[in-house]
Formats: C-alpha cells, sequence, structure tokens
C-alpha cells in the first residue's frame, strides 16, 4: 500500500511540475510591449473582463494591421510619431 502511495505522489509531482515548466516557458516565449508577433505592427489593448481578471500579468491586444488577437507581456509601448514641425503649413 505505501508503494502505490509513494507512485501516485511522485508521478502526480511530476505531473504538476511538468504543467509548471510548461506555463513558465510559455509566458517567456510571449513577446514583451506593444508589437504584433505576425507582421510586427503596433497593437492596440483590447479590454476583456475574463483574461484580464484571471491573468492580470498579460495584455489582450489586437493589431490593426493583420487583425491578430491574442496576448502579450507587458513592456515597453510605442510611442506615437511626433509630426516634423517644419512640414505643417501655416496659411
Amino acid at each position: 500500500m505505501l508503494e502505490a502511495v509513494l507512485a501516485v505522489v511522485v508521478l502526480g509531482g511530476f505531473f504538476v511540475l511538468r504543467g509548471i515548466a510548461a506555463t513558465v516557458v510559455f509566458f517567456y516565449l510571449l513577446p514583451a510591449g506593444d508589437r504584433c508577433p505576425n507582421c510586427d505592427g503596433v497593437t492596440i489593448r483590447v479590454e476583456s473582463k475574463g483574461w484580464n481578471s484571471i491573468m492580470p500579468w498579460f495584455r489582450t491586444s489586437w493589431c490593426l494591421d493583420c487583425g491578430w488577437h491574442g496576448l502579450l507581456r507587458h513592456g515597453e509601448v510605442t510611442k506615437s510619431p511626433v509630426p516634423d514641425r517644419s512640414l505643417i503649413r501655416h496659411d
């Protein structure tokens, strides 16, 4: 009986450790920032009550260029381009 309990504990421990290792690896595979992983375009943040309440360390995003939507890690946000003042006409 002791061997059966020990086997269940060891196999269950390996199952839990495998899940934790996969979660950590996939977390670092997700890109950080606001750039699209498909086209490298700028994404916008989308409010998702489900994902944002369950996993607040992710950023739910949608790409304006290619339509990709998914999760990104929080990171550097692309600044909006500042127009060149010399090109603006003042009439």
